[in-house]
C-alpha cells in the first residue's frame, strides 16, 4: 500500500509567509546544485551538509573544505536535497501542513521553531552515528517537526489523500493523526536500517524531528489555542474509502489554495495577533 497526502481542509488566518520563503530558498538553492559538476556537488555537500564526526569534534574537514563553521551546517544542510524526488517529497509535506503551523504561532516564533526542529533532527541523527563521514542534508528533519506539532494542534483535520493499493487507486479522506502516524510509524520501522548503513535516509533525523515538534508546540503556539481540540477545524475526518471524484478534488483544491492567497477563513472569527505576529 502506498498513499500520498495531497491537501487538507485547514483553514488559516493569514498568508504563510515564511513557509512559502523556505520552499522558494529550497527550489532555489537545488536549481543551483542543478548547475554544479558531480565533483562540485560533492563538494557542497561536505561543505553544507551535517557529517556527524565533524559536528561532534571527533574529525575535522581539511582547510580547503571549511565554508561555514561546523555548528553551522546543522542549517545549511535543510537547503540542500540531493534529487528531484528528495526535494518534491520534502516540498509537498512543507506546502500542506506548514501553512496552519505558522498560523497557530506567528511568523517570527515559526522561523525560530523550524530551525530548532531541524536542530532535534541533526543532533539526534549525529548522535546515533557519530563516527559518520558521511554528509546528511534535507530539510525532512524541520520539516517532520512540523509534521510533529501539526498532529498535536489538528488531530482530526481532513486530509485528502492518494492511496494504491496493488493496482487500485483511490483519492479519500483521512485524519491527519492517521496519515502522519503512518509516516512516523514507517520512519520507526525503518530505522534499524539506519543503524546498519543501509538505506541512505536519515530516519532518525526524521524522528528527532518530529518529537522535537511535538515537545515545543505547546510552547510556541498561541495561548488562546488549545492542542488537540481542532474545534476550528471543520468537519472532523472520517474514514470514508469511496472514490472522491476528479472534478470534486479540483474544486476543492481550488477553494483550499484561494482562501489561502485571501488569508480569510470564512467560518472563524480571526484572532488578534501577539506580540511576536
Amino acid at each position: 500500500m502506498f498513499f500520498l497526502p495531497l491537501f487538507d481542509n485547514n483553514p488559516t488566518s493569514r498568508a504563510p509567509i515564511i513557509s512559502y520563503l523556505i520552499l522558494i530558498a529550497c527550489v532555489m538553492v537545488f536549481l543551483w546544485q542543478l548547475g554544479l559538476s558531480g565533483f562540485e556537488e560533492r563538494k557542497a555537500f561536505l561543505q553544507l551538509g551535517i557529517i556527524p564526526s565533524v559536528l561532534l569534534g571527533t574529525d575535522k574537514l581539511p582547510a580547503a573544505l571549511v565554508l561555514v563553521p561546523d555548528w553551522l551546517t546543522i542549517f545549511t544542510s535543510m537547503f540542500l536535497h540531493g534529487s528531484w524526488l528528495h526535494l518534491g517529497s520534502n516540498m509537498l509535506y512543507l506546502w500542506i501542513f506548514s501553512d496552519n503551523v505558522e498560523d497557530s504561532m506567528g511568523p517570527f516564533r515559526f522561523i525560530l521553531f523550524y530551525a530548532l526542529c531541524g536542530l532535534g533532527a541533526g543532533l539526534c541523527q549525529a548522535m546515533i552515528d557519530p563516527a559518520s563521514q558521511i554528509p546528511i542534508i534535507g530539510a525532512s528533519g524541520g520539516i517532520a517537526g512540523i509534521l510533529g506539532a501539526y498532529i498535536l494542534l489538528h488531530p482530526r483535520a481532513t486530509v485528502r489523500v492518494f492511496m494504491l493499493i496493488l493496482i487500485f487507486v483511490r483519492i479519500i479522506s483521512l485524519p491527519a493523526w492517521l496519515v502522519l502516524g503512518v509516516w512516523i510509524a514507517g520512519q520507526f520501522a525503518a530505522a534499524p536500517s539506519g543503524l546498519s548503513g543501509g538505506g541512505g535516509v536519515a530516519y532518525f533525523a526524521h524522528i528527532g524531528g518530529f518529537l522535537t515538534g511535538m515537545a515545543l508546540i505547546p510552547f510556541f503556539k498561541r495561548r488562546e489555542i488549545k492542542l488537540l481540540a481542532d474545534d476550528r477545524v471543520s468537519p472532523s475526518a472520517k474514514w470514508s474509502p469511496e472514490p472522491t471524484p476528479f472534478s470534486t478534488l479540483k474544486q476543492e483544491a481550488r477553494v483550499r489554495y484561494k482562501r489561502q492567497r485571501n488569508g480569510s477563513v470564512p467560518t472563524v472569527q480571526k484572532r488578534t495577533k501577539g506580540p511576536w505576529g
